[in-house]
């Protein structure tokens, strides 16, 4: 963890943003005057700080990299909620309201601890203090600190660097959850969520069905490697007329009465019921709590990981997912974000790009001190000085002006519509 930030603005804006969110549980009232006001304080600051700002160079070579990652994530999202339906409707909405859940030992450990713990820690512990939105709402702060000089700059970087990572992450859970199909702990979430057909995919009829339940089959097909049992003509499904996009239907089994467009279809998606493992709002929890711990530290990054830790416990609680799914979800996470250094790091790239520009210079430094040429070590580290400063000043005034505010105006867009978004929690 980096050293406690002189700085400790951010800490307090951010606690302060969570618990008037807080409020419209405990008193709607203030929380519509608090939050709006709240917001726009810390945008009005914001804007203030922009003028000042002074590493716009940094942001403009970080850039590319930050549109790449946005587009690589927006991509693994594409995948993920297409699996996210697929995992639940291959085995057919009857399959899911019979099979019960798992044992959770995490599950009894919580109920237990309900019966030994004093009830205000129980209500605490239940209490809906933080939520997904939240995680994100308090990425989007630590990268607009840039302009306080309370993060290393470039935000962009630290925001390529997030958006990378999460979308890596995506797509691991997506590929992890659709290997292997998980009943849901909620048994019912399924039927309320999804109209899928209720019979199973023909996939399943003839691979999965005949050697679910019947220990002999089960036996008979490890041993003989083949589908032996012959189930004749599966029932079919609804085949709707996508076109290009066709290939989609045996993964999204569409019913007629969710219409014929398989972009309306992906419009519905939202939670799923079987992508358990591992759990995606710890992944965004954790991935925050670790962009906070380098880029801020401070006691403020305990309080986020305590955080974490209570939405961990709420998701196992209430069922969401399993204890397993938020275990591995936080070292999955963990061990990402530690891999993605190379895109943004709180010890790297500036020094590192004056260390490369000394290293051309060493050898000849080295000489001319041996030969205690005094005006040459002169002349030598002037050089260096001087690509350093021109390294700063790289982008035209025209052009840097122009990335400024077409960088504000898109970063305070996004922030409103998430503001916006989900308002409602």
């Amino acid at each position: 963890m980096p050293a406690p930030p002189a700085n400790a603005g951010l800490g307090v804006a951010a606690m302060s943003y969570i618990a008037v969110d807080y409020l419209r549980h405990l008193s709607p009232v203030w929380h519509s005057r608090l939050q709006p006001a709240l917001w726009s304080l810390l945008a009005l600051a914001a804007v203030v700080r922009v003028p000042s700002y002074r590493h716009w160079s940094a942001e403009f070579r970080s850039a590319i990299p930050f549109i790449a990652s946005m587009f690589f994530m927006l991509a693994a999202l594409l995948y993920e909620m297409i699996s996210v339906r697929s995992v639940t409707a291959v085995l057919g909405l009857d399959w899911h309201l019979n099979t019960p859940p798992l044992p959770d030992t995490g599950q009894w450990l919580l109920l237990a601890l309900n019966e030994k713990l004093p009830s205000p820690i129980v209500e605490i512990l239940r209490a809906r203090i933080i939520g997904l939105h939240h995680y994100l709402m308090l990425f989007m702060m630590l990268a607009f600190s840039v302009l306080f000089d309370s993060v290393k700059a470039p935000g962009l970087g630290l925001g390529a660097r997030y958006m990378f990572t999460m979308a890596v992450g995506r797509l691991l859970r997506a590929i992890t959850f659709a290997s292997t199909i998980l009943p849901s702990a909620r048994p019912w979430c399924a039927g309320s969520r999804f109209r899928v057909p209720g019979y199973p995919h023909r996939w399943a009829q003839k691979y999965y069905v005949p050697y679910a339940t019947d220990h002999d089959a089960i036996s008979r097909v490890i041993k003989v490697d083949t589908a032996y049992v012959d189930i004749g003509k599966p029932v079919g499904d609804y085949q709707p007329n996508w076109g290009s996009m066709s290939f989609l239907i045996d993964f999204m089994r569409p019913t007629v009465s969710e219409g014929p467009s398989w972009y309306s279809l992906l419009k519905k998606a939202g939670g799923g019921c079987n992508d358990l493992l591992y759990s995606g709002h710890m992944l965004v929890a954790v991935l925050t709590a670790m962009a906070w711990t380098e880029a801020y530290g401070g006691f403020s990054s305990a309080l986020v990981w305590l955080l974490v830790m209570h939405s961990a416990q709420r998701e196992i609680r209430e069922r969401h997912h399993y204890t397993v799914d938020c275990i591995v979800a936080i070292y999955v996470g963990i061990l990402l974000w530690k891999m993605t250094g190379f895109i943004w790091s709180r010890e790297a790239t500036s020094s590192n790009r004056r260390l490369n520009k000394f290293e051309k210079i060493q050898s000849r430094l080295i000489q001319a001190s041996k030969d205690s040429d005094i005006d040459e070590v002169r002349e030598l580290l002037k050089e260096f000085e001087l690509s350093s400063e021109e390294s700063k000043n790289q982008i035209g005034i025209k052009y840097a002006r122009l990335f400024r505010s077409a960088t504000i105006v898109f970063a305070l867009t996004i922030v409103v519509l998430a503001f916006t978004l989900t308002s409602d929690g």
